[in-house]
């Protein structure tokens, strides 16, 4: 086995281009199979480990994707709105143990904007045991503190202190800035490499308070009809529009005369001093109204209305600054006992109160996963294409080399090397190139891995972990290595037919 090991290494060395461009065919084959299955694996993982410890993720009436992305990926829109009665009195079912509500619609320059509640850092957890922490500051606490992801922190230069406009909406900016409500940096969360990461977090109230604000801001009205003509904003060098045929003049100014046979409007009376035609019969007057009693002025219940009026703007005054929420988007359940889950599911989408959705996270992730398997085994497919165009390479290689080997052939039988021998030491070579091909494709996946790892987290927000190959990519390894082995007896069987005549006698 020595023997062979050596002449395989001295044949392969001789022939070093050659097999270099073989490895190397192979090594990528493996680097783009394996490399896609970890990549597939890890998405798997990041995308479930981003939420934990949570039992049911409840939303308005929608699908469960829909729920479950808008709600914990930040991908798409919310299906709709939950009341906040409704919530409060899911809240105090006997089964939750607690609630995080979650209320979106707002972002800050492509960043969404997440109004919640204290339970967000106390409950939240990702990963394993991942929690929530703070990188600087704390959480927010007024109308006016908002918090930050690491990722916006970063690409924004933002810290504590700093001043936040939020826009009303998904995505754009400027045109519905709630610049009424300011908003101030008063903690920047540490990287969870999760949706985290992209998000700004803001108290109910705060989400509450700044649209309020926004609505109360002043809407410039149109300008009146008839109104004089300096109070109307026009254009620079712009003349007034040509009259619609079969329109009302607008009303004559003082002293105007009207040409003959211009039409009145029935009652019309001009003002006093405008002049008339010689002969015109003027407008009959109608007599003026017949003055009213005024009723007696009672004092006593001035006084009393006077109060009661200044009561219901105090009143007034108190609920306009009341910020309570009305309506959330969403709420995350945790309950008591894990297996009271599915029971407070069922109750949840079959209430009559309010039309509502509730998701397990496991169930509908692996529904998520149903959908894209037609991606994945696609991605499958190409990379096995890929793998076995390496191998086809390979097997070109060995068996074009052998006409250049027979020399090489008929030498080993000539000092006692048999056909099993000759058999042995090509398919030795075939494989021995598979396995380094092999190794150096792990070692290339590996490789991109640790240099593109914090690239492709803060690119796309998925965690890639640097683990050990699993079961899949040791069956794909096997394969490659199997196939490998196989193609070197093509080549063996033809050197194996070879005569030792034929290699030492000389061809034109």
């Amino acid at each position: 086995m020595g023997t062979i090991l050596r002449l395989a290494l001295q044949s392969l060395r001789s022939r070093f281009l050659t097999s270099f461009l073989t490895v190397a065919s192979i090594a990528l084959s493996v680097t783009l199979l394996v490399g896609i299955e970890h990549v597939r694996a890890g998405v798997r993982e990041s995308f479930a480990g981003t939420i934990r410890g949570v039992d049911l993720i409840v939303g308005a009436r929608g699908g469960t994707l829909q729920i479950l992305l808008s709600s914990v990926f930040g991908i798409g829109a919310p299906a709709g709105s939950v009341s906040m009665a409704t919530y409060e009195r899911w809240a105090q079912h006997p089964a939750v143990a607690w609630t995080i509500p979650y209320a979106l619609g707002d972002s800050h320059r492509g960043y969404r904007v997440v109004g919640t509640t204290p339970e967000f850092y106390e409950r939240y957890r990702y990963r394993q045991d991942g929690r929530v922490t703070f990188a600087t500051g704390g959480p927010a606490a007024k109308e006016t503190d908002v918090v930050i992801g690491a990722e916006v922190a970063e690409r924004l230069g933002y810290a504590v202190g700093s001043p936040i406009v939020v826009t009303h909406g998904l995505q754009g900016g400027g045109i519905s800035d709630h610049e009424a409500h300011p908003f101030t940096i008063v903690g920047v969360l540490d990287r969870t490499f999760t949706p985290i990461d992209r998000a700004i977090y803001v108290t109910l109230e705060g989400i509450e308070a700044m649209h309020e604000d926004f609505e109360a801001m002043p809407v410039s009205a149109p300008p009146a009809i008839g109104a004089p003509a300096e109070s109307v904003p026009s254009m620079p060098g712009a003349s007034a529009p040509p009259a619609m045929p079969g329109a009302s003049a607008p009303p004559a100014m003082p002293g105007y005369e009207p040409p003959p046979g211009t039409p009145t409007m029935p009652g019309y009376e001009p003002p006093p001093g405008t002049p008339t035609m010689p002969g015109a019969t003027p407008p009959a007057v109608a007599p003026a109204p017949a003055p009213v009693a005024e009723a007696p002025h009672d004092d006593e219940h001035d006084d009393h209305a006077d109060h009661d009026e200044d009561a219901q703007g105090a009143e007034g005054d108190h609920a306009g600054h009341d910020h309570a929420p009305e309506q959330i988007t969403a709420f995350f359940v945790g309950t008591r006992n894990r297996f009271e889950a599915l029971q407070l599911q069922r109750e949840m989408n079959t209430d009559l109160t309010e039309p509502l959705t509730a998701v397990i996270p496991g169930v509908a992730l692996g529904e998520l996963w149903q959908n894209i398997a037609s991606a994945e085994v696609g991605l499958r497919i190409v990379a096995l294409f890929a793998v076995a165009i390496g191998l086809t390479g390979m097997l070109v290689a060995l068996y074009s080399s052998l006409d250049a080997r027979r020399r090489e052939m008929a030498i080993l039988r000539a000092v006692g090397a048999g056909p099993r021998t000759i058999v042995s030491l090509l398919v030795f070579e075939s494989a021995l190139l598979a396995f380094v091909g092999c190794v150096l494709g792990v070692a290339f996946v590996y490789l991109i891995l640790s240099l593109g790892q914090g690239a492709i987290e803060a690119r796309s927000g998925i965690h890639l972990a640097i683990r050990g190959l699993g079961a899949t990519e040791w069956s794909y390894l096997a394969l490659v290595l199997g196939a490998g082995t196989l193609i070197g007896f093509v080549p063996a069987l033809k050197a194996y037919r070879n005569s030792l005549s034929d290699g030492l006698s000389p061809r034109s």
